[in-house]
């Protein structure tokens, strides 16, 4: 499979944009592991190796020259593919250093020898950035709040990584709890038998489970390879050790049904441009730092490629995050001039991140507006002026999800990045080609699959194929909203959601 896309997919063989290439590099991790890939690429650079050159036709020796120099031009576009994460692998990086090497002494690679140079100084600038940021530290607050983990530099694009450390709380049914560091790649398996020996749990590790309780008392088991897990809980969630038998036993914290930690801040007296414009340059960051094989992870579980998904879980919570922090506010204001204001405010900061093209906010925000214990607050949707109801029928309707979210399809389409999508779609999307196509047929890979997959993960970048560049608004309250819109005040237990909503608004009788 490799040697044909050499032949035929470099040395001027294919554009630059050719979809074959791509979708090859982009998910060759499903169905040819990087060890192997390197094993491939490495017979196909020394093809030459037991035979002596000087004897070989000039046919020949032309032939295994071109084999080196598309194994080299592979390497250049493998890079410009995927990025660090071939910087991240130590047999891949051992490999283009070995190949530097050799191509170096090769009088005919002298282009070769150009383009492997450029790959070793990118891997030289990203190894030195590695250095300065070497195992950060990473805190999970108790109440599980996912954007309280960035406590360092505020101000760049923060990427979690497997070797960075988290410090978390493990509870038990008692709802006592221990506090662990980990790795992020630790499994649940080390991070159970440590927890369980430190509550003083006397069982057998097999016959312990690790547990996510969420705050709706639903309890999600985590398998023993699962990595990642303190990014993975739900807004909400905590993790529990338990025996297999005291299942059960486990409920949710008290606090669990409380609004999670976040400033005190009156969001009314905020310029709502202001706060749209700091949520957005905020998200641009969280999503600058996932990686498009963090889909594939997501796709096809964590588990069986050993990788964590941290920074797309932070994302995929932080679209959680909003979405409650919308219900939560609205329900948690008993005034109804004033919630009816909220409500107005609400749908001016959706405009304003519809206009920054902060898509994954902006669905957030109107899914916060649909939620059931919003829309039956009839005497405050009454109250609203008709532009605000008609601008807020028109967002609904570009979330509408029939048709495979045809409208909001169709209106991405016409952007030009960069543009914040809406990732749940996105994982949709990669589930269903995931879920609706094998991955091999009759022994062989299911490039079809493939393609759909890469196509969804080339959309991710381009979103992000230019920079976020915004006008700042103006300075007044800057640091206060800044701190304000990284850590919102959110209930996501719909049960509390709708019952704080009867209280504000209680049903006609």
């Amino acid at each position: 499979m490799l040697e044909h896309l050499l032949e035929t997919r470099l040395g001027g063989q294919a554009g630059p944009n050719d979809p074959f290439l791509d979708d090859f590099l982009l998910t060759h991790i499903v169905f040819m592991p990087t060890p192997l890939l390197i094993d491939e690429l490495a017979a196909n650079y020394h093809a030459d190796a037991d035979i002596d050159l000087r004897q070989a036709s000039e046919e020949d020796q032309e032939y295994f020259l071109t084999s080196k120099r598309r194994v080299v031009q592979f390497i250049q576009r493998w890079v410009l593919a995927v990025r660090h994460a071939v910087f991240d692998d130590p047999l891949a990086v051992e490999f283009i250093e070995e190949l530097a090497t050799d191509v170096e002494a090769e009088p005919a690679l002298q282009e070769e020898a150009s383009i492997i140079h450029h790959v070793l100084t990118q891997l030289s600038r990203y190894q030195e950035d590695r250095q300065m940021n070497a195992t950060q530290k990473w805190k999970l607050p108790p109440n599980g709040q996912p954007i309280c983990l960035f406590s360092g530099n505020t101000h760049s694009k923060t990427v979690i990584r497997p070797d960075d450390d988290i410090i978390f709380r493990v509870y038990c049914a008692d709802h006592t709890y221990c506090t662990l560091r980990f790795p992020m790649a630790t499994t649940a398996e080390v991070i159970k038998a440590c927890a369980a020996d430190k509550l003083q749990i006397a069982r057998l590790p097999e016959d312990l489970l690790l547990v996510e309780v969420k705050s709706s008392g639903e309890r999600v088991v985590f398998k023993d390879n699962d990595v990642s897990l303190p990014t993975a809980l739900s807004l909400n969630g905590r993790i529990f050790v338990s025996p297999k038998d005291h299942l059960d036993a486990l409920t949710p914290l008290p606090e669990q049904e409380l609004p999670t930690d976040a400033p005190d801040v009156d969001f009314e007296a905020l310029s709502t441009k202001d706060v749209a414009y700091h949520m957005t340059l905020f998200d641009w960051d969280l999503f600058w730092a996932v990686h498009e094989y963090e889909l594939l992870y997501h796709t096809f579980g964590r588990h069986h490629f050993n990788k964590i998904t941290s920074n797309l879980d932070v994302f995929i919570r932080r679209f959680n995050e909003i979405q409650y922090w919308v219900v939560t506010e609205i329900v948690s204001t008993t005034n109804l001039t004033k919630r009816m204001s909220l409500v107005k405010k609400f749908i001016k900061l959706a405009a304003f991140c519809k206009e920054y093209q902060n898509l994954n906010a902006f669905f957030a925000i109107v899914m916060g507006l649909s939620n059931t214990a919003v829309s039956r607050l009839s005497m405050t949707w009454d109250k609203l002026p008709s532009k605000f109801r008609k601008l807020f029928t028109e967002y609904e309707a570009l979330i509408d999800p029939s048709r495979n979210h045809r409208a909001y399809r169709m209106s991405v389409g016409k952007l030009q990045p960069p543009v914040i999508p809406f990732m749940p779609l996105l994982l949709k999307d990669m589930t269903f080609a995931h879920e609706g196509n094998k991955t091999s047929l009759d022994g062989l890979v299911n490039f079809e699959k493939m393609h759909m997959m890469a196509q969804t993960m080339r959309a991710v970048r381009f979103c992000r194929s230019r920079h976020l560049v915004l006008d700042p608004p103006s300075p007044k309250n800057e640091n206060e909203i800044r701190n304000y819109i990284r850590c919102f005040r959110t209930i996501d237990n719909q049960r509390v959601l709708n019952s704080m909503s009867q209280k504000v608004e209680p049903r006609r009788s």
